[in-house]
């Protein structure tokens, strides 16, 4: 039996949070295959994310709040022997959807246990750890599950139809991932850990994160305009409304109060931006 420590540590409910990737790549796809999108969907949101949850845990000891889980348990030996059996059987079945997708999939579990691992240890790295977290969550992820889907090769990926949007979802994460780590400095400086949100500052994450969205939101009505329909330029503002307008009121209480900053507040913004980006995706793919 997997003790409890473990299966909290796996964080399965924290892959709401990366479920519109999930649902982008989806609404690319115009012949849909229930047997390909059910695989995909397990092996990412079920295998893949929560081991890399796992491994993650293990190597950052955690003591206190981290995404999706406000209390962490201390991390045992088994949850990253778990965690590497998830990956392989994640791997395996994979297979079952090509090569290109088995391969995609290995570099993702490699570069997201770099991210904490201490003989890397992106988390160490401002820049190189956002960038990586941004670009391999996002776009990658996002071409990933587009192979895995449609069994197609490198070069359906990279027509604009498929790239563009890819490209976005990594801008939005870009922007999104630092409002991830700002209640997290003191723990982070602790260990060691200079993240992107520790070396802008409170203030800085805020004015980062409305700057990267602007450019995502500017993207996604060019891309929505030229390769969709501009209906969802507008529904797209409409989905995003919520969020901006939760975003600005917790800036205005954090230049009031810098206490403001919390775990909680944090995933409420997560939690806020998930399901109104969830909820358009899954509009955009049913259309």
């Amino acid at each position: 039996m997997i003790s409890r420590s473990t299966w909290l540590h796996l964080r399965l409910p924290f892959s709401f949070f990366l479920l519109p990737v999930f649902l982008l790549a989806l609404s690319l796809v115009f012949r849909y295959d229930p047997y390909r999108i059910g695989l995909v969907f397990f092996i990412l949101h079920f295998l893949l994310y929560p081991a890399s949850n796992g491994y993650n845990s293990y190597f950052d000891k955690d003591e206190d709040s981290i995404g999706g889980l406000e209390k962490p348990p201390k991390v045992k030996k088994e949850l990253y022997w778990v965690s590497i059996l998830l990956d392989v059987a994640a791997l395996l079945l994979g297979l079952l959807l090509g090569k290109l997708f088995v391969l995609m999939a290995f570099i993702y579990g490699l570069v997201s246990k770099a991210y904490s691992h201490p003989a890397v240890r992106l988390k160490k790295m401002p820049v190189t750890g956002w960038l990586a977290a941004g670009i391999f969550q996002g776009a990658f992820t996002v071409l990933m599950v587009y192979a895995g889907l449609t069994g197609e090769g490198v070069s359906a990926l990279s027509t604009p139809e498929i790239y563009v949007p890819a490209l976005l979802s990594s801008i939005l994460l870009l922007g999104s991932y630092p409002m991830t780590q700002i209640y997290q400095h003191d723990e982070d400086g602790r260990r060691g850990d200079e993240t992107i949100s520790r070396k802008l500052g409170v203030p800085g994450t805020f004015h980062f994160t409305a700057v990267f969205f602007a450019f995502a939101d500017a993207g996604f009505v060019w891309y929505f305009i030229n390769y969709r329909d501009p209906m969802f330029a507008w529904l797209f503002q409409f989905a995003m409304l919520p969020v901006l307008m939760y975003f600005l009121g917790w800036y205005m209480a954090v230049r009031n109060d810098p206490g403001a900053v919390t775990y909680r507040r944090t995933m409420r913004l997560n939690l806020l931006s998930a399901f109104c980006l969830n909820v358009f995706f899954l509009v955009l793919t049913i259309y």
